[in-house]
């Protein structure tokens, strides 16, 4: 569903909506390339498109638990998140496994990380629905909502 057409009709108010999102990430525990990641393998879909008024645009992240682990090797935090000094810093080399951590921790046999994993997961979860949110908001307020619903329902 990511490459209909109505997604393409989103591109620009996406654009908006990640320009005002940014603090939101700041506050986050993502940095803004694990945000990029996350949203690169988030696809979003408009639930009851075909209903003016149940009609909402909400957040599939069904691919982003696959990337979770990846987010390890994706620098964290502060200015090291935008490649100042630091960046990387001892996050990656801390853990002796590399790697091999981030496999285990994919099949769910990391020692402590599978807490971090679905806490990770529940946090992206949540912001990435606050940004369905927020750019369904956006384009209720520029009156193209209704444009982009029909075309999301006439793709189904």
């Amino acid at each position: 569903m990511s490459d209909s057409p109505w997604t393409d009709r989103i591109v620009g108010a996406r654009m908006t909506v990640d320009q005002e999102f940014s603090s939101r990430i700041a506050d986050s525990r993502f940095s803004n390339q694990q945000w990029s990641l996350i949203m690169t393998a988030t696809e979003f879909e408009i639930e009851d498109a075909d209903d003016p008024d149940r009609a909402r645009l909400v957040a599939d992240i069904e691919q982003v638990e696959g990337i979770i682990p990846e987010l390890e090797n994706v620098p964290s935090g502060g200015m090291g998140a935008m490649g100042g000094p630091g960046a990387g810093g001892g996050n990656r080399n801390s853990s002796s496994g590399g790697v091999f951590d981030s496999i285990m921790g994919a099949l769910g046999l990391g020692g402590d990380g599978g807490d971090d994993h679905a806490e990770k997961l529940r946090a992206a979860e949540q912001l990435t629905q606050e940004y369905a949110e927020e750019l369904q908001s956006h384009l209720e307020s520029n009156g193209r909502w209704q444009s982009v619903r029909k075309a999301a329902a006439a793709d189904d």
